[in-house]
């Protein structure tokens, strides 16, 4: 019997050579699908084990179990305060499938195993004794004297009152996203928490226009620098921020205010911890992770989970939906896809059909996405999913029936690659703009893209964010309204610039990090011996925006005013803007999109009176924004009120207007 053709390669014929690799990947889905769902009944059950291992409370049998998948171990024993600390009191029972178990009757330790006791499991193996926090455990905790972790028992008494969080992120139009990292979202030298996030930001990003946060760092790592990207404790939400019930309250705040949280989900590897991670937990190498170099990740430093693996499936399975049903997250960026889908991890410099499909792709962690894509959408329709995949993989953002991975979005990571190289190595004079035009439009309309200008990676040390490549040290000392400097107007003109381009033609969704959008200043960087232990690097200097003095908050207002616009007339919704004039010479470009005229002159001294480009429509048409304007910190060149009148070529037959296309300055006209 024939298969039936996928949609992915029906609809793309340059996918046609591949199309029974596509077929095969579709088919192992269905496979390890077909298996989960008849193990446990169905997807959503097999992704249930949060219920099972870990600390669990059983009403029918009045105690507590505590379960754990340790194959390989000889023994384990459950220790902490419950039992005065004593290692070998407690002994876990070997059930099938390497799952241990303990079980601790109420009536017995009703007074002694409580809410926030602190706990670790004694792990015998072929490494010998070890002292170990449960792989499950919902909150970890350091001890600030000794700074040893160890797991907390986490049952409040008052479970987190849900009631009336009815935001479903289906109900935006667009998503604009804000990046955010909770423990440098204050400005105090210090850890923020999710109170204050909650209490003090989330009333900014909403009056700022963005409609979904993205929340970084959310999974317990015990090492801060490394922006949660080395997750040790993937149940745990991270302690240094505030407890899970503070987590919730920051995620029901921004519901309430109508704006989606979404979390950085980190899958990608694990920390190699052992002694606060799940890394070598039953002693044999090779329990979460692959054995011996595999398992290792040669630019990380860190552990390669190993996809294949059934238990493996349901730990992660079952992190998904532990966070989108125990802390109602809106769904997920997934990190580090491309390190995931390929055995060289993406380090290689050509990309094609066989690199794709045949040569060092991982299909375990292929099918892991597509069944963690199923689960998210299943669980919640309305869900996002965003995949960080640089490579470009094919079909990474359609639906698994026709051939695809299944996520919803992608990052546009060419775009932020492409401002930074321009702006390190041409002069302005250089700018190509059909080179422009083509980063921002590279994409399927079938692929759903999220553009962004900078994200947190450019902010890094070691990296600039635009605003300092723009401006450099000049932005310390000549930000005052009383200071004069070409540099501080080249470097506002060109950032509220290269932002409206990138939302206005770059995708379907936008993403900003937290005090880009004002050109914060500072690189971030966490404490470390390096600085001191230093925490002047890892806040955000929001009194620089609210100072009426500095010029930070003629960026601020842009930002809000472009984002404005950009809602108001749908502008992510359509997918392409329709060129109407590309001038090289003039470095000028014009486009048409949901009725508005952008025109955009990137010339760093050609500014041309009378300037003439047909358009769709003839009428008269008004600025509706244009990044010149005084309250933006432009030079107040433009007349925001002029009435611009279209004239009619008949000997061509069109429609012309003509503007005052002034140099480094983009203008948005509506036809009225």
């Amino acid at each position: 019997m024939q298969e039936r053709r996928l949609k992915l390669v029906k609809e793309d014929p340059w996918l046609e050579p591949v199309e029974r690799e596509i077929n095969d990947r579709y088919r192992r889905f269905r496979e390890r699908l077909h298996s989960l769902e008849t193990d446990a009944g169905s997807l959503s059950r097999f992704a249930d084990g949060y219920h099972y291992f870990g600390i669990t409370y059983d009403r029918k049998q009045q105690g507590w179990f505590y379960r754990e998948w340790a194959p390989h171990a000889e023994d384990l024993y459950l220790f902490g305060d419950f039992n005065d600390w004593q290692r070998y009191a407690n002994r876990l029972t070997r059930l099938e499938g390497g799952i241990w178990e303990l079980f601790l009757p109420e009536d017995k330790y009703r007074d002694r195993f409580t809410h926030q006791s602190k706990i670790k499991v004694l792990v015998h193996s072929d490494m010998g004794w070890e002292e170990r926090i449960p792989a499950w455990i919902r909150r970890v905790v350091q001890d600030p004297g000794t700074l040893d972790y160890a797991g907390q028992v986490w049952m409040p008494p008052h479970p987190f009152n849900w009631e009336g969080d009815h935001f479903s992120i289906g109900t935006l139009k667009e998503l604009i996203i804000y990046e955010t990292h909770v423990g440098m979202a204050q400005e105090r030298a210090g850890v923020g928490t999710f109170v204050e996030f909650a209490d003090y930001l989330i009333h900014y990003i909403k009056n700022a226009g963005y409609n979904t946060i993205q929340l970084m760092a959310i999974a317990e790592h015990p090492y801060y620098g490394s922006f949660g990207y080395h997750v040790t404790n993937f149940f745990a939400v991270s302690s240094r921020f505030g407890t899970p019930e503070e987590l919730k309250y920051l995620i029901k705040k921004a519901h309430e205010q109508d704006i989606a949280v979404i979390m950085d989900l980190v899958h990608s590897h694990a920390a190699k911890n052992t002694l606060e991670g799940i890394n070598n937990f039953d002693g044999s190498g090779h329990q979460y992770f692959h054995s011996g170099e595999r398992g290792n990740h040669p630019h990380w430093d860190s552990k390669i989970f190993d996809y294949g693996k059934w238990e493996v499936l349901r730990f992660l399975l079952s992190n998904v939906k532990f966070w989108l049903k125990e802390f109602h997250f809106d769904g997920f960026r997934f990190d580090g896809i491309t390190s995931m889908i390929y055995f060289d991890h993406g380090f290689r410099e050509v990309w094609d059909l066989d690199g794709y499909f045949r040569s060092t792709v991982e299909w375990d962690a292929i099918t892991y996405l597509q069944l963690a894509n199923t689960l998210v959408h299943r669980i919640n329709p309305e869900a996002v999913t965003i995949s960080e995949d640089v490579s470009g993989m094919p079909g990474m953002c359609r639906q698994v029936r026709e051939g695809g991975i299944g996520f919803d979005y992608r990052l546009g990571m060419a775009i932020p690659d492409y401002w930074i190289r321009i702006l390190k190595e041409k002069r302005d004079e250089e700018w190509n703009i059909h080179e422009l035009w083509s980063v921002l439009n590279e994409r399927l309309s079938s692929v759903k893209t999220i553009a962004y200008c900078e994200s947190h990676d450019q902010a890094l040390v070691g990296d600039q964010t635009i605003a300092f490549r723009l401006m450099q040290a000049e932005i310390y000392f000549k930000m005052s309204k009383r200071d004069q400097s070409v540099i501080i107007d080249r470097g506002l003109a060109l950032h509220k610039m290269i932002r409206l381009i990138t939302i206005t033609l770059g995708g379907q969704a936008y993403l900003n990090f937290m005090g880009n959008e004002f050109g914060h200043p500072d690189w971030i960087d966490f404490p470390r011996e390096g600085n001191n232990w230093s925490y002047q690097y890892a806040r955000r200097q929001w009194s620089l925006r609210e100072n009426p003095d500095l010029k930070y908050h003629y960026l601020s207002e842009f930002d809000r005013q472009m984002i404005r616009l950009v809602k108001s007339f749908d502008i992510l919704c359509q997918c392409y803007g329709k060129q109407l004039n590309m001038d090289e010479a003039n470095k000028t470009i014009v486009f048409e999109k949901q009725g508005l005229i952008f025109v955009f002159n990137f010339h760093p001294d050609r500014s041309i009176p009378g300037y003439s480009f047909q358009v769709p429509e003839p009428g008269d048409y008004l600025s509706v924004l244009n990044t010149d304007d005084l309250r933006f910190g432009g030079l107040g060149r433009i007349d925001q009120n002029q009435k611009h009148i279209t004239t009619y070529d008949p000997k061509a037959k069109a429609h012309w207007l003509s503007i005052y296309n002034t140099n480094r300055t983009a203008q948005v006209f509506r036809k009225i």
